[in-house]
């Protein structure tokens, strides 16, 4: 039990991780920074970059991130298409029409 405690704390601990900036100001990356600059490493594939990102804030806060980011993108592209939000990501995933 005090493991997953322990273990917790050492997440939450993780994510609040404070990095500094270029002019030596100290700051804290938040969920949706670390899913945009996720997201855009993988689709312009660097390792490097998607890797740095994933220490910025907790797995789960990571993954949390990416899913609202995913969510407000298929909105975003079925407002421009005037389209559902379902027919754009079936499409972006290059599955057929339901």
């Amino acid at each position: 039990m005090f493991d997953r405690i322990r273990t917790s704390v050492g997440r939450f601990v993780k994510s609040l991780r404070v990095e500094a900036t270029a002019g030596g100001d100290k700051r804290t990356h938040n969920l949706f920074e670390a899913a945009a600059a996720y997201v855009s490493a993988c689709a312009e594939d660097d390792q490097d970059r998607m890797d740095e990102a994933s220490t910025w804030v907790s797995p789960e806060a990571l993954s949390f991130g990416v899913s609202e980011l995913a969510c407000r993108a298929v909105i975003t592209l079925a407002r421009e298409r005037d389209e559902s939000p379902r027919v754009v990501a079936r499409t972006l995933l290059g599955l057929p029409a339901a």
